[in-house]
């Protein structure tokens, strides 16, 4: 028996490493090592759920309940979870993160459990889910940056919201203010654009430099 129990630990620890190491291949926030943990954490409190308190189950008054430490694992993954959430310049980073812990909380459950199929289809969904997205995503998806600079005239400024229309750019808002001290007569302009994912910084200051009377300050 125990040696069935080696083998579910290991292989739990290999699916956990498996998704802990895309993660960790794109930077995340919870890499290799933290899945691995979850996932063998989890299977060795499914296996103590069903199989650590057998020795009990003689006596009087015992009720037994394999899922009582399995469900706690739920709920106790959302900390864990919550910790790879992090709120940065008004955007929620890590989601996808803390629901790839959560799921290998889940594959690690089932090895605990013995069921390697089931966990070993539920690491190649959640791998092959996460490539498609990776690959797919740049086209698909839009991001929003904030470019500031100097202009000297309004004229201008709708020049340059003309271009970065053409470009399938989207203007969300811009702020104008005018401080001949600090900025030598020359309007300072805030503007917030949404543009493709895999549109690049470097194609937003190129419109830019086609305009002499443009000094492009930040890009962010």
């Amino acid at each position: 028996m125990i040696w069935t129990f080696i083998v579910r630990l290991l292989i739990a620890t290999f699916f956990g490493a498996l998704i802990g190491l895309e993660r960790e291949y794109h930077a995340k926030e919870a890499g290799m090592r933290t899945h691995l943990l979850v996932a063998l954490g989890s299977c060795l409190f499914m296996i103590l759920s069903i199989h650590g308190f057998d020795a009990f189950l003689d006596r009087d008054h015992v009720s037994f309940d394999p899922s009582r430490i399995a469900s706690q694992v739920v709920t106790g993954i959302g900390f864990i979870g919550a910790g790879t959430i992090i709120l940065h310049k008004q955007a929620v980073r890590g989601l996808t993160t803390a629901a790839g812990v959560w799921v290998t909380a889940a594959i690690g459950l089932a090895c605990g459990n013995g069921m390697y199929i089931l966990a070993a289809v539920a690491t190649a969904t959640v791998l092959s889910s996460l490539g498609l997205i990776n690959l797919y995503l740049p086209y698909i998806s839009q991001r929003e940056i904030q470019i500031t600079f100097l202009a000297e005239d309004y004229n201008v400024l709708t020049e340059i919201l003309d271009n970065l229309r053409k470009e399938k750019m989207v203007v969300l808002n811009y702020e104008m203010r005018k401080d001949a001290e600090e900025n030598n007569g020359k309007m300072l302009i805030v503007l917030k654009i949404r543009m493709k994912r895999y549109g690049t910084s470097e194609s937003v200051a190129s419109i830019l430099k086609n305009f002499s009377k443009v000094e492009l300050i930040q890009i962010s």
